[in-house]
């Protein structure tokens, strides 16, 4: 599998950001497009708390066979950070789950703004795309910041003894779309 890079400069929040070209899209159908927040613990490190490696992944395979985009995104943790990251860890390993942690620490549940992915999509020329993603907050703010998102594409469930807690708070506090029936225990 090949794929183009595409970094970007002057972008609202100013940070560094990547594209990953991979494939070409049928004619007359939008790209396959995932905006992928960074999480250094399940990207890099496979943590077993998240399903954010799984997805990577999965959305790297599912974009190359399709034809589209995944955006990089520095957002770890939700945007709070990777230090602040641990910090909500310690305060799970007490009991709260992921968005009540990041509460705990005076921080937003989700403090992402998808403004520089939607900036990244226009210098690219997409203007239209189906979305990877489980978070429904995700087509909603690209829609409002101008693009189009023609479909809403699940990503698969990718549940453990050690995620499922967090997979379940994300349904409940962010109306994720993953099936709770798949998402018990914990």
């Amino acid at each position: 599998m090949t794929a183009d890079l595409a970094t970007f400069h002057h972008l609202a929040d100013g940070q560094e950001r990547l594209a990953v070209i991979l494939g070409e899209p049928a004619t007359g159908r939008p790209p396959l497009v995932r905006l992928h927040s960074e999480c250094l613990t399940g990207d890099v490190f496979r943590s077993a708390r998240c399903d954010c490696g799984p997805q990577l992944c999965e959305a790297v395979e599912r974009i190359a066979d399709r034809g589209g985009v995944l955006l990089y995104l520095r957002q770890e943790g939700r945007g709070i950070g990777l230090y602040n990251k641990l910090d909500a860890y310690a305060l799970q390993d007490q009991g709260l789950d992921t968005y009540e942690a990041n509460v705990a620490l005076g921080l937003p549940e989700d403090g992402r703004d998808y403004t520089a992915a939607a900036q990244m999509l226009a210098a690219l020329g997409v203007f239209e795309l189906d979305l990877l993603a489980n978070n429904p907050d995700k087509a909603a703010q690209l829609r409002t910041l101008g693009l189009t998102v023609t479909q809403h594409v699940p990503t698969g469930v990718f549940t453990t003894a050690h995620n499922v807690r967090y997979l379940r708070s994300k349904v409940v506090h962010t109306q994720h779309t993953l099936p709770l029936t798949k998402l018990t225990g914990g």
